[in-house]
């Protein structure tokens, strides 16, 4: 999605998915801002500002916020709910009106899941 992400992840016995989940973060912000900065982006002084906007509003940011502070993890603790999570996922394309079926999605792992070709890889949790 243009505005948010949904990940299904787990860390080995012994790692932390709170961690995990700051450390991909900021790995994904350092790079998002990296590519602004120094590539041909027709928004980018619209987007630095917002970026700056929304960091000045935390004290925890110094200079740019790209993602909001908060998580919203839900334990998936059975394959009905974990299924029920997929779909959920999967149908936000198309709940936004950006597709008609889910796997046309580029950004989507539901084309893995019907075994179409995609650009992204994914462990599917079962097929």
């Amino acid at each position: 999605m243009s505005n948010h992400v949904h990940l299904i992840a787990s860390v080995k016995e012994g790692h932390s998915l709170s961690v995990f989940v700051r450390d991909f973060k900021k790995f994904t912000a350092r790079s998002i801002l990296d590519y602004i900065e120094n590539e041909t982006e027709s928004r980018k002084e619209w987007m630095l500002h917002q970026f700056q906007y929304y960091a000045s509003r935390h004290t925890r940011n110094e200079n740019y916020q790209i993602w909001v502070q908060d998580n919203h993890f839900v334990e998936l603790f059975s394959a009905d709910f974990t299924q029920q999570k997929i779909d959920y996922i999967h149908d936000n394309p198309v709940r936004a009106g950006y597709v008609y079926d889910a796997a046309d999605y580029v950004y989507s792992s539901a084309s893995n899941y019907e075994e179409k070709e995609s650009i992204i890889d994914v462990d599917c949790l079962w097929l």
